[in-house]
């Protein structure tokens, strides 16, 4: 039986707030259980187990991302669409550590088609479409991006930057450059 008060979606969301916290490795059924002071027992009926609750915070995370990068991206095109998309992915990770990890978690090809990773996808495309790219390009300049944003939000995230400067955000934007050159001479 349920505990009183919990709910699937207060269980996923609190498992999301505590991977923001310790980090989404250590999400499990127990710490989530002693952070909502609750048994695991009463976890288990609202999630399958570790694995499950994991997806759901995955799906929860790139769904709150799909939603913010959305809003970012509406009435902008080519270099500015670019940048809105991946300042929105950036600051999510720097806001949402746990989130952000969780986001890696492979997903079931239907959840990852159908669910917000589908939506991800259609959103990348969306920054494309100002470069003019035919159909069968943009899989690939959308893999690129993708290995862009993540590769320097992860390596940001992880210290990797803090040994020199100058600082992040200054080589933010000429990343961003370079990307848009690459694009706009993918179309040609």
């Amino acid at each position: 039986m349920a505990r009183a008060g919990l709910t699937t979606e207060l269980v996923v969301r609190a498992g999301a707030d505590l991977a923001d916290e310790v980090g989404f490795d250590a999400v499990t059924p127990s710490t989530l259980a002693r952070a909502l002071g609750v048994r695991v027992a009463s976890l288990y009926s609202h999630v399958a187990g570790a694995d499950d609750l994991r997806q759901r915070i995955a799906l929860l995370a790139l769904d709150e991302l799909a939603d913010r990068a959305s809003e970012a991206l509406a009435g902008r095109a080519g270099r500015e669409a670019l940048e809105a998309f991946a300042d929105a992915y950036r600051d999510y990770g720097r806001e949402h550590p746990g989130r952000y990890a969780a986001m890696q978690t492979r997903l079931s090809p239907e959840a990852a088609a159908s669910g917000p990773g589908g939506r991800h996808a259609e959103l990348a495309r969306a920054v494309l479409r100002g470069y003019g790219l035919g159909e069968t390009e943009e899989t690939h300049a959308v893999r690129l991006i993708g290995s862009v944003v993540r590769g320097f939000t992860v390596l940001e995230l992880g210290g990797g930057f803090d040994h020199s400067p100058p600082p992040p955000d200054a080589t933010w934007p000429r990343i961003l450059d370079g990307v848009d050159a690459v694009l706009r001479s993918w179309a040609r």
